[in-house]
């Protein structure tokens, strides 16, 4: 085995471990560091596969600001994680289970979808950077799922602002 072979397996085992830990520690402020972890490993493996402007985005974008607003809202929403108020929803369930089939069926809907990773990155003739630019900005490439991403972040944060808001009065 050589040192880049070995450096990748122990990379991918604490990203790996990390990822496992963001989903089943208790405390909301360790789940957020444990992501920074996983995502530094993420960054790391670019690093690996030398695409470096990859990997500055991992860090940059990834690790320093959306890690950041996790915390901010994290640390706006302490009164709501109280020892007082139960933490799991009695619908976790189901939750698990729609996620799972949601999963599956995006996992047969976008296999031979056009602007798959596969596809798209595959010419080697073409830098990273163009072929990103590309994919994302044609809309048989990533358009939609990076706007569908961009609406979930904004979800994510009208619902942190909602949860902190102060309750008067009892139920709004």
């Amino acid at each position: 085995m050589s040192a880049a072979q070995v450096l990748f397996i122990l990379v991918s085992t604490v990203t790996l471990f990390s990822a496992v830990m963001v989903v089943s520690v208790r405390r909301m402020m360790h789940a957020a560091l444990w992501l920074i972890v996983s995502l530094l490993g993420v960054a790391v493996l670019f690093v690996l596969l030398q695409a470096g402007f990859f990997a500055m985005v991992q860090v940059l974008i990834y690790i320093g600001a959306i890690s950041i607003l996790i915390i901010f809202a994290v640390m706006l929403t302490r009164q709501v994680m109280s020892e007082k108020i139960p933490q799991l929803n009695r619908g976790w369930v189901a939750g698990l289970v729609a996620a799972g089939g949601l999963m599956i069926i995006l996992a047969f809907v976008f296999r031979d979808f056009p602007g798959s990773l596969a596809t798209t990155m595959g010419d080697p003739s073409a830098g990273d950077v163009v072929t990103l630019g590309k994919a994302l900005a044609d809309p048989n490439g990533f358009a939609i799922p990076f706007e569908l991403a961009s609406i979930l972040l904004v979800a994510a944060l009208i619902g942190t602002i909602y949860i902190a808001m102060e309750r008067k009065g009892g139920e709004q």
